[in-house]
């Protein structure tokens, strides 16, 4: 009686399951579109050569610990390709029109199937219907059926793939493992893998796909640009509410949770990265994130905090005097790295190479940290300025891009910094003082757009701002 009750659970469940309304898989009515997707799948297509497939994988479910996971964040690239928001899953996209399973396409989706139980723990999934009717694809095969499937690698010139996912492990209770789908790709390339002459295998394409990738998604189309501008605003936001509301003796933690507040109340799913919040000592530490510190009248607090909006994240820093005014030492440091960061923007112009805003942030550091006598020989300015001026920003926080000259409609960050630790090979006045100023800018046909200068940048304009009561946080 047990057994037959269980039977007819499963049943009632499926079918039920089954049947759910397809619009409650998608709550958002601003996400990219599924033509978006398709079209950008298309580029792929042309640059790839004649007779080839390519073959992208999601992103590894994370375990954090025991029977719990990470929540789980998508492949950007997969991402890119598919607008699949779901692991398990694997992209097939041939040059031309190939025949899988007696279904006739030149792309080809791999989901995991629906299952009753699994979503009543964690929410409903795509599966074939959803696939085809949400992501627009017309090839949609479930992933654990893809060993035995009869597509036959012999038949391309070439296969396209991008390096394997890392952290893959084998799940023995899921139906569409990641890392069965991956090991059964493995096994159907190597068991058709056509010797040449010297009987050695063809070796698979790694590196082809990921430098089409590199060169799509570093011009961001139109509809990427608003969804960007709205991380970014959203990250404004945040940046402005922890200047009205820092005081000393918050902690780090509290500052931070202000900024993931707004972040959050305005649409936001995750950050864009771990929230850096470094006050006192620990604003000179790079990518600080224990941010648990009790702040003090005299710190400086460095934030390096943004949002991430369906998929695409900012990335913006301040650095914040916690009582509310700069001391004149760190208004000096502080004005030396605005100063640079104002020199490297201005650099940021169509047809210059990517390392102008670095080389012209770097000029203006290098020359005041001498005339301050903090440095005896301009050439030791890593000593206090140890890292890059700008990375290509989307997607990913460091996203993809070629690095080559700067196009239209490509975004960079542009952050300059100084960080001169206690012990310092210099007079103690300036220990502890770590400032970073960072903004996200637009190459544009003419010259540059700061996305995020809504987010006060002189000592002035923060100095003011840090007046001002909150009217979130009373």
């Amino acid at each position: 009686m047990n057994k037959l009750f269980k039977i007819l659970l499963v049943l009632l469940i499926s079918s039920t399951a089954i049947a759910q309304d397809i619009k409650y898989l998608r709550y958002d009515t601003d996400l990219l579109s599924s033509q978006f997707h398709k079209n950008r799948r298309g580029e792929v297509r042309k640059q790839m050569p004649e007779n080839s497939v390519a073959v992208l994988f999601a992103a590894p479910v994370r375990n954090r610990s025991n029977d719990n996971d990470y929540a789980y964040h998508q492949s950007p690239d997969f991402y890119y390709l598919t607008g699949n928001t779901e692991p398990n899953s694997m992209l097939v996209i041939a040059k031309n029109e190939i025949e899988i399973d007696g279904k006739k396409s030149n792309e080809f989706l791999f989901v995991q199937r629906r299952n009753p139980f699994a979503e009543i723990w964690t929410g409903r999934r795509l599966g074939i219907k959803g696939a085809e009717q949400l992501l627009g694809f017309d090839a949609v095969f479930i992933s654990g059926d893809f060993e035995n499937t009869n597509i036959d690698f012999r038949n391309f010139s070439s296969v396209l793939i991008l390096r394997e996912p890392t952290g893959v492990v084998s799940d023995r209770n899921a139906q569409d493992d990641l890392w069965m789908l991956i090991d059964n790709f493995r096994s159907k390339v190597n068991a058709n893998a056509v010797p040449d002459l010297h009987g050695k295998a063809t070796v698979l394409d790694s590196v082809q796909l990921d430098d089409i990738l590199k060169e799509l998604r570093e011009i961001k189309q139109p509809e990427e640009m608003t969804l960007m501008r709205k991380a970014v605003d959203i990250s404004c936001d945040g940046h402005i509410e922890m200047m009205r509301k820092t005081k000393p003796g918050m902690h780090e933690y509290e500052v931070q949770a202000v900024g993931q507040y707004v972040f959050e109340k305005n649409g936001s799913e995750y950050v864009g990265y771990p929230s850096i919040c470094g006050g006192g000592e620990n604003s000179v530490i790079l990518h600080y994130q224990t941010n648990r510190k009790k702040l003090s009248d005299k710190d400086l607090i460095l934030l390096d905090m943004a949002a991430e909006y369906h998929g695409y994240t900012a990335d913006i820093t301040r650095t914040l005097p916690v009582n509310g005014k700069f001391s004149p030492e760190q208004k000096i440091i502080y004005d030396l790295v605005l100063q640079a960061q104002d020199s490297g923007i201005a650099n940021c112009l169509p047809g210059n190479s990517f390392m102008a805003p670095h080389n012209a942030a770097v000029r203006v550091i290098s020359r005041g940290l001498k005339e301050l006598g903090i440095i005896k020989s301009e050439s030791e300015y890593r000593k206090y300025f140890m890292h890059g001026t700008s990375h290509y920003l989307g997607l990913d926080v460091h996203d993809a891009g070629t690095r080559g000259n700067l196009k239209t409609g490509s975004i960079i960050t542009v952050e300059p910094g100084i960080y001169i630790a206690e012990g310092s090979d210099c007079d103690k006045k300036w220990w502890n003082i770590g400032v970073r100023i960072e903004d996200d800018i637009l190459i544009t046909e003419t010259g540059r757009e700061n996305l995020s200068a809504k987010a006060p940048r002189t000592t002035a304009d923060i100095e003011k701002k840090m007046e001002e009561t909150s009217p979130i946080f009373k």
